[in-house]
């Protein structure tokens, strides 16, 4: 992973003026990577609606909780 950030970031769009550059620079890149980046082995979708479908699939319903007024079990 670093191997590609450094790759895609940090050689491709250097030299660096300062050190916030190449920290906004790495936002952009994680975010990129995150929501827009097509990944093959999932469907080539971007990790981020991949992984939204999966707990969407996983949620259940839930039971209301019923309280007992008169304490007793």
């Amino acid at each position: 992973m670093i191997g590609l950030y450094k790759a895609e970031v940090i050689r491709r769009r250097g030299p660096w003026r300062s050190l916030e550059d190449v920290e906004f620079a790495t936002l952009e890149w994680v975010w990129w990577f995150n929501y827009h980046r097509l990944l093959g082995p999932i469907g080539y979708v971007p990790p981020v609606e991949y992984e939204e479908a999966h707990y969407c699939a996983q949620e259940t319903p839930i039971e209301p909780l019923r309280l007992n007024p008169t304490g007793l079990p």
